[in-house]
């Protein structure tokens, strides 16, 4: 049953689900939720599967047209949201109702929003995901104007003239996303190629995030890392990866990167700091820290328990 119309799909806007994982030997890449935390809340709202498919939003600038009552919840980027007219908070489940008009200003803060609706949208998987992947030409593909999208409608008609169906996120997990952020870096084998002046440089100087930055990876614009030297095979790259192509800038890698490549890389982005960078805008400044292992996988496992996430 089509639900939801797409009136204006504004710069960017995807189907994603948690992403396609055991397709790499294919050439295939994860894709997925660039910000996974506010794309968890998004279905922890509505008491979806983690895996229910979403609407990844970015830059804003978007409507959609309800076809049915359907329950929704809407996170990330902070931006002007309005349901015919009145203002929708952000980060709490709410109900579009049939004929209703939601729509989405330019973000003031972060970069991508999460639509998300009661068991998800439906579309075809492929590789077991209906994550979309523009380079791969894989997936839904970017949505465009007319697009109707099929999901469950909200037939519950006492629960919604009441509030029991309403969920919001406790203050203490509400991301703020600042124009200066820290990184925490979990530093990789090939470390050890980098001489310590390098090193010394990535910790204690700050960088930029560059206007040329994708799902593929992130640009960041700053002081030199050396790595003309470094000579490597290409191997299979990581969600976060630091790499540090030959003009010295550094480029971290997001979920749609390449799934081999030979530029060296002096660690990765921590998987719980991820989606801070999936938030920031250009001008956006980066600190790295050196991250300790141990607590970085205690607060990695914290967060795959409290979602019940399948890795």
């Amino acid at each position: 049953m089509h639900s939801l119309e797409i009136i204006n799909p504004g710069p960017l806007s995807l189907i994603q689900d948690l992403g396609r994982f055991g397709a790499t030997q294919h050439g295939l890449t994860q894709g997925g939720p660039i910000d996974l935390h506010a794309y968890c809340w998004g279905n922890y709202f509505l008491g979806n599967d983690m895996s229910c498919p979403q609407i990844e939003i970015t830059l804003g600038q978007a409507s959609f047209k309800a076809h049915n009552n359907l329950l929704c919840a809407l996170t990330g980027a902070k931006l002007n949201a309005q349901i015919d007219g009145q203002p929708l908070s952000l980060w709490q489940s709410f109900i579009l109702k049939k004929n209703q008009l939601l729509t989405l200003d330019y973000p003031t803060h972060g970069l991508r929003s999460y639509l998300a609706v009661k068991n998800g949208f439906k579309a075809p998987k492929i590789f077991n995901s209906v994550a979309t992947v523009i380079r791969d030409n894989i997936g839904t593909f970017a949505l465009k104007q007319g697009d109707m999208l099929s999901c469950s409608p909200f037939l519950d008609s006492i629960q919604a003239k009441s509030t029991a169906y309403q969920h919001l996120i406790p203050p203490r997990f509400l991301p703020q996303y600042t124009k200066k952020i820290n990184l925490r870096v979990i530093e990789s084998y090939q470390e050890k190629q980098f001489i310590a002046e390098d090193k010394h440089t990535l910790y204690h100087y700050p960088y930029q995030v560059s206007p040329f930055c994708d799902r593929m990876g992130c640009r960041l614009t700053g002081p030199v890392i050396n790595s003309h030297q470094i000579n490597l095979i290409s191997e299979p790259i990581a969600n976060g990866a630091i790499q540090i192509p030959p003009n010295g800038q550094p480029i971290i890698l997001l979920n749609d990167r390449q799934t081999l490549g030979g530029y060296p890389k002096i660690g990765c982005i921590a998987k719980i700091d991820l989606p801070q960078l999936a938030q920031a805008k250009p001008d956006t400044e980066i600190h790295f820290i050196k991250g300790n292992l141990q607590k970085l996988q205690q607060e990695w496992l914290r967060f795959v328990r409290f979602f019940n996430l399948p890795f």
